[in-house]
């Protein structure tokens, strides 16, 4: 994107947007999302978020988040110190 297409002003009319209901928007030049769509589709994640994708499990997540603070810090400080005492070499 350069700096050309910044300064552009937009000539939406945002307010005629946000009073619409869902009723009038037209979708008719949208085709409809099958079975067969959703069959063939493939989730794809950035790369950078990717890197960073852990499932827990729900109970798990719960646990962490009910301690306060920075439930985030807290499972990479657990993780880390998982790690120092399993006398590994660390790889990080």
């Amino acid at each position: 994107m350069s700096g050309k297409d910044l300064s552009n002003t937009s000539r939406t009319n945002w307010e005629a947007l946000e009073s619409m209901d869902d009723e009038g928007i037209d979708y008719s030049d949208i085709p409809p999302l099958t079975a067969e769509f959703f069959e063939n589709a493939t989730l794809r994640i950035p790369a950078p978020q990717a890197q960073h994708l852990v499932q827990l499990e729900p109970d798990i997540l719960k646990w962490f988040q009910a301690q306060g603070g920075e439930y985030r810090a807290l499972i990479n400080s657990v993780l880390r110190r998982y790690i120092e005492s399993s006398g590994e070499q660390s790889v990080i």
